[in-house]
């Protein structure tokens, strides 16, 4: 396909990286204002422009990874250059009844990436209206290439966005406190980041590749009166679940304000 990203934040310059890399037969042009930011996009095969209509005409699939309060100006500015042709929205909190009202005949698709994407482990929810199911299954088999691409209902999305896109970086602040942890217990902090980022990955390759719930792994390595299950106690007594759960709820309050 020939794809068009609109919008070369983290986000978008994520996709397009993850799209040239992981996928074949894929052609990809990225639209920022300013192109200084990702000129270094061209090294990797990767088009760029700062006019968003740049060869839109030529595009298979639009994506949008722009901010909330530029879509009406840029479905605006593209919709007439791109009709019947489908369009995948990144924009955190615009429906996809609000995208179709500036769209009209354009196959709408929702897509909430997050930015492992640029290295094929993404977990990237995506809904759609039936009507538009057959466009969307391009959709779907374009991210399954990126990492997993589970088709979830639209009144989740933004509760997706809050637990696939801000949750990287709940999972790296667990892992920054790891690292910080193992230096208080005698580790140098490269020594310390490369375990606790490794532990980490192992973690959540066990859980997908297992499908079994957490605490059936957890079982495995908590011995009577050891080390593990003590740490865990001590963890929970300092509030760990319930401050993850609190944050991500408060998460997903801002997103809905």
């Amino acid at each position: 396909m020939n794809i068009h990203i609109i919008g070369g934040g983290n986000l978008g310059v994520a996709i397009a990286l993850g799209i040239v890399k992981y996928t074949q037969n894929n052609n990809v042009t990225v639209t920022r204002r300013n192109i200084a930011q990702i000129q270094h996009l061209e090294a990797k095969g990767i088009t760029i422009s700062s006019d968003n209509t740049f060869q839109i005409q030529q595009a298979d699939l639009v994506i949008l990874a722009v901010k909330p309060y530029q879509t009406e100006i840029v479905l605006n500015e593209i919709i007439p250059l791109v009709p019947e042709k489908a369009i995948a929205s990144a924009i955190s909190g615009v429906t996809v009844e609000k995208l179709q009202a500036a769209a009209k005949v354009n196959p709408i698709i929702r897509i909430m990436p997050n930015i492992a994407v640029q290295f094929g482990e993404s977990a990237t929810c995506i809904s759609f209206a039936e009507k538009d199911k057959q466009p969307a299954e391009k959709v779907i088999d374009l991210f399954q290439q990126l990492g997993t691409a589970p088709v979830i209902e639209e009144k989740l999305m933004d509760a997706a966005t809050v637990l696939g896109a801000c949750g990287t970086a709940y999972a790296l602040r667990y892992i920054r406190a790891s690292m910080q942890a193992g230096i208080e217990i005698g580790f140098d902090s490269q020594t310390a980041l490369a375990i606790a980022a490794q532990t980490a990955k192992g973690a959540a390759k066990m859980l997908l590749e297992e499908k079994i719930h957490p605490e059936q792994l957890i079982d495995r390595v908590t011995t009577p009166q050891g080390c593990t299950i003590v740490g865990l106690n001590e963890m929970e007594h300092q509030g760990f679940s319930s401050s993850l759960i609190k944050g991500i709820k408060t998460s997903l309050q801002k997103i809905k304000e």
